[in-house]
């Protein structure tokens, strides 16, 4: 089972960056998106942002536009999840995810790396 693995979670303070990471355990044949999902404590879980394979069509939550930006490597099948100006409010595991069809239905998942903004 092709698993994804994130990187790069941390600890930041308000108005600081951090950069996610992600990419699978083995080639994942026919990727027709990846993005990032968060939760925080006693939230549900919420889409940040996607972008698909093929014309690199984007989505951001309203919460975060403007300050993140998802991006890849053309070489792989890396992901990226730049933030900036990061808000307490940010505070949640993120996840990665990616799926072979159009859809809400996510196929392959990673365990999560936790961000917390805190001064």
């Amino acid at each position: 089972q092709v698993r994804l693995v994130e990187s790069g979670g941390g600890l930041v303070q308000p108005g600081g960056s951090l950069r996610l990471s992600c990419a699978p355990s083995a080639t994942i044949f026919d990727i027709n998106a990846m993005g990032w999902f968060r939760q925080a404590p006693g939230k549900e879980r919420e889409l940040v942002a996607s972008l698909k394979w093929n014309g690199d069509d984007t989505y951001y939550a309203d919460s975060v536009k403007g300050r993140f930006t998802i991006s890849r490597d053309n070489a792989g099948n890396t992901i990226y999840l730049q933030m900036n100006t990061l808000k307490p409010d940010d505070t949640a595991v993120y996840t990665c995810t990616a799926r072979v069809m159009d859809g809400n239905q996510w196929d392959y998942w990673g365990q999560g790396t936790q961000v917390t903004v805190s001064s």
